[in-house]
């Protein structure tokens, strides 16, 4: 047998796959070092992969804190789980504020870098860590000395506030870290700086799982501070990686630089993110918040119910973390090239993402649609309560296709400095019509809990179309930032 009846697999005998194979690999090795050109140049799928990748994975690392940090303080009993869950709550609004503030700096940032304008760049964010401070110091103060009657508010009980008191101070009190992470790694991406986002996110969250299990339970030296040292940790590890983020920005940073001189406070700069980022913050909260209307309709059929939705949205919300990612590397993309007076390849960019996205959605709904039961599995739940998962995982999946396009669409508006676009989209598809939809279909037209699902799935595919419908208008490419 000659040499040239080699396996078709073998990239020696298939030099155009073994060639695709390498430049693969060659993107995703710059991607993670952080080596890609600008957004405005080269190709399109190589930028969008470049700042898309480390976006992923910088997502991945968050999901796997929160299992794990929920892992050690289920240790502690039912009330410092408790206690973990109504601070969550709570924590919402810092959340909510840290994203919106997030949209107005990414935008802001990426359309002063695509002007090749550094000095604006590197002042927009000081501006933006300006802004963020006082909006931190009075949710600090106020979180922090209302910590105990803010659970009591969300329902707690007095052993819950006792085990679970220290636990919300801190994390209140010290919210800042929160916001000032969010907020820089949001300049980061604005600035196509992606991998430096995902390696002090990856850094604050590696530390916060070490320290977890030390301060939680006082292994050797440490003390013992139950779930109070879950906070401890969280915020050891997430204010260390603002340091390392601030030290970046003055020492590391090539795309993105700043000064002593840039914390003189710019009232003009400062007006405009608030502007941005109060829309983005109402656009947030209106998405979060339909959540919890989700979860209010679906509670009344009972705990199964409840705990079935509850394993099915996590699943599906994991499920989207490269949506989510591809749908940042859009906004970036977009800021940039409109920036650099290159409206035409900002939309094509924000199209080729959104594909990218419809096929990977797509074939993860199919996997959903097929293997729903052995999913639901994994998460040891009774036979009653995976039923209801593995309903609801195989409706939602079923709108998985449409999906990314929605996703995508939304952050390209927001990365063109448009956020009243999405929020305006959002408050028709979540709240006019998805709540009152699943109501609809669970209670008057007794389709129970699964009418519910059906309304997620029938709202994002509505948010898809809208949102392209307006897309392609172009309007958004006429927004000044």
């Amino acid at each position: 047998m000659t040499s040239s009846s080699q396996h078709p697999s073998d990239p020696d005998a298939n030099p155009q796959a073994g060639n695709r194979f390498r430049s693969g690999w060659a993107i995703f090795v710059d991607a993670i070092r952080g080596r890609g050109g600008p957004a405005t140049e080269g190709p399109l799928t190589t930028s969008i992969l470049i700042l898309a990748i480390p976006m992923v994975l910088e997502m991945v690392m968050e999901s796997i804190f929160a299992v794990v940090d929920i892992f050690f303080v289920s240790r502690l009993g039912d009330e410092s789980v408790a206690a973990v869950g109504l601070t969550e709550s709570l924590m919402t609004l810092v959340y909510t504020v840290a994203m919106g503030l997030s949209i107005g700096l990414t935008a802001t940032v990426a359309r002063r870098v695509g002007e090749d304008d550094p000095e604006a760049a590197g002042a927009a964010t000081v501006q933006g860590m300006l802004l963020g401070a006082a909006i931190a110091l009075v949710l600090g103060v106020v979180g922090a000395w209302q910590a105990d009657n803010l659970l009591r508010l969300m329902g707690a009980t007095e052993e819950v506030v006792a085990v679970g008191g220290g636990y919300a101070r801190t994390l209140l009190g010290f919210n800042g870290v929160i916001l000032m992470l969010f907020l820089l790694n949001a300049a980061f991406r604005g600035a196509g700086d992606a991998a430096i986002a995902m390696r002090v996110l990856w850094f604050a969250n590696g530390l916060n799982i070490v320290l977890d299990p030390l301060l939680i339970f006082g292994v050797g030296p440490f003390p013992e501070l139950g779930v109070t040292g879950a906070a401890v940790a969280t915020t050891i590890g997430r204010g260390s990686a603002v340091l390392v983020q601030i030290y970046t920005l003055f020492r590391l940073s090539h795309r993105l630089r700043i000064t002593m001189s840039h914390f003189r406070v710019r009232l003009a700069v400062i007006w405009r993110l608030i502007k941005l980022s109060a829309t983005g913050t109402f656009q947030i909260f209106i998405g979060m918040a339909s959540w919890v209307g989700l979860v209010r309709v679906i509670a009344d059929f009972g705990p199964e119910a409840l705990a079935g939705y509850t394993v099915a949205i996590r699943i599906v919300l994991f499920a989207l973390l490269p949506a989510w990612g591809l749908s940042n590397a859009a906004a970036t993309m977009v800021g940039q090239n409109m920036g650099a007076g290159k409206p035409d390849r900002a939309e094509r960019a924000v199209w080729q993402a959104s594909m990218m996205s419809f096929a990977f959605l797509g074939t993860t709904g199919l996997i959903f649609l097929v293997f729903a039961p052995q999913l639901v599995a994994l998460f040891g739940i009774d036979a009653i309560s995976a039923r209801y998962a593995e309903h609801g995982l195989r409706i939602v999946a079923g709108g998985f296709f449409f999906y990314g396009h929605g996703m995508t669409l939304s952050a390209a508006f927001n990365g063109a400095g448009d956020a009243w676009t999405p929020t305006w989209l959002n408050l028709i598809c979540f709240w006019a019509w998805e709540v009152p939809l699943a109501w609809v279909l669970a209670y008057p037209l007794g389709f129970g809990p699964q009418g519910v699902f059906t309304a997620i799935a029938v709202a994002y595919t509505t948010l898809a179309i809208l949102s392209a419908v307006l897309f392609r208008r172009g309007k958004w490419k006429l927004q000044e930032v």
